[in-house]
Parts: structure tokens; sequence; C-alpha cells
């Protein structure tokens, strides 16, 4: 990235061609993502008399150095901020010693877990007979789930799909050894995990502009897939040498 607040042409690139530019390194990408960076100070691409979007080269390395920075270093935007302030004022220089640094790319890149699955778009209700013979649990091993709050039903008394496949996956684990008042200790990680989510995304819902809600819903979806895949690994690491203790 060299001159990241470079003097820009009345020509330029639209948002789309900036976004194609970007989505081979960065799939997950979307127009809204960059109009939120926008929002937040990050970049500001100049505006023809009609209100469109130009963006220049500069603008566009600009958003590479900051999607890099959230996807293999976890940056929060705030700091991402802070370090291109500080090369815009000449205090640091890209991959300087005395300042930020691009950052690196990962061997294996995080974004197992798409955040397309966390949308909700449509709801699926599940009675709790079929709940039953899908998850393959009969009526007590269910009370337990209900009552440890692994799964809530609804208001009517109906499931989600999501509870379907959490309460096959308790079943499963149950076959090992562990009762459900073990899985408390995932769920108590769950919800700590939701809570940091909510203390970045919520501030973002409640902006007064009209795509506040939308950007944060994809913030939200964005973070609990990274946030998964972080959960992953670490289980992955600690558990690898379980045997050797």
């Amino acid at each position: 990235m060299t001159a990241v607040r470079a003097q820009q042409p009345q020509s330029g690139m639209s948002i789309g061609t900036v976004l194609d530019r970007l989505r081979p390194d960065f799939p997950d990408v979307t127009i809204s993502k960059i109009r939120f960076l926008e929002a937040e100070g990050l970049i500001s691409p100049q505006r023809t008399p009609s209100g469109y979007r130009r963006f220049s080269l500069p603008d566009c390395e600009r958003l590479r150095y900051v999607l890099t920075a959230q996807r293999d270093q976890y940056l929060p935007l705030k700091v991402i901020k802070e370090q291109l302030e500080a090369i815009d004022s000449g205090v640091a220089t890209v991959g300087g010693e005395d300042g930020p640094r691009r950052p690196r790319t990962l061997v294996v890149a995080p974004g197992d877990v798409s955040p397309e699955d966390f949308r909700s778009d449509r709801e699926v209700r599940v009675g709790k007979d079929d709940m039953l013979s899908r998850a393959g649990i009969d009526e007590k091993f269910l009370g337990e789930l209900v009552r440890a709050g692994l799964v809530v039903p609804g208001a009517a008394g109906f499931f989600d799909e999501d509870a379907v496949t959490l309460a096959r996956t308790a079943k499963a684990m149950s076959e090992y050894g562990l009762e459900v008042r073990h899985l408390r200790a995932f769920k108590l990680a769950a919800d700590r995990e939701a809570g940091l989510v909510a203390q970045i995304a919520g501030p973002v819902a409640k902006g007064r502009d009209a795509g506040a809600r939308a950007r944060a819903e994809e913030m939200v979806r964005e973070l609990a897939a990274l946030s998964l895949t972080l959960h992953t690994c670490l289980v992955k690491s600690a558990v690898r040498g379980a045997l050797d203790r």
C-alpha cells in the first residue's frame, strides 16, 4: 500500500469493480461491507456530482489492508484505523519497524465456516414428536436438554432445525459418557462468545441510517463464522496431546 490518502482523480472505479478486484482474495466481501468500512471512516472515496462512489487504486489498496488485518490478525476496526492514521501522518510506514506491519498471510486462512451458515431467512417449525424421531432421543433426554437450556422450544412448543442438530449431537456425545450436565460448559462458552459479538455489532445496529440493521446483521454473521473457526482450531490444539497427558 503506497499512498493511502493520495489526491483522487474525478475518474475512478465503481464499487462493483472494486468488489471484483477484492473477491479473489476475500470471497466473503460484499458491497455492504465496503459501505460499512466507509461509514466507519476507514476509506473515503470521492463522489460524482450524482452521488456515486468512485474509488482510486490507493482506495482499493487501503481496503485490501483493512480486510487482510481483519482476516489474518483479527484486529478490531479501531486498531486498524489507528494504524492507517499513523501511516497517513507519516509516523509509521507499512512494514516499518516502528509502525504497523502489513498483516501476514496465514498458511491456513480462517474462514472455514461461512457467514451464510448463520442466515435464518426462513423459520422451520419442528414438532415434539418429529424432534424425538429425527434426533433419535426420548422424552426424558429432551427434557434434560430443555432444563439445561441447551434446547429452547418456541412459544408454541415447536423447535427449529438447529435444535434437532443439537439434540442429535448431544445424544451422540452421551454415548461416550458425557451427560447433559457436562454439556453446560459448551453452552456457557457459546454465551460468552455471543456476548462479545453483541458488544461489537450492537452499537452498529443502533445507527440512525436505513442500512444500520443490515450492516449489523452481516457483521454478526461474519464474526460468528470467525468465532466458530477459531473455536474449532483451539479445540483441535487443546486435544491434540490429550492422550499423552
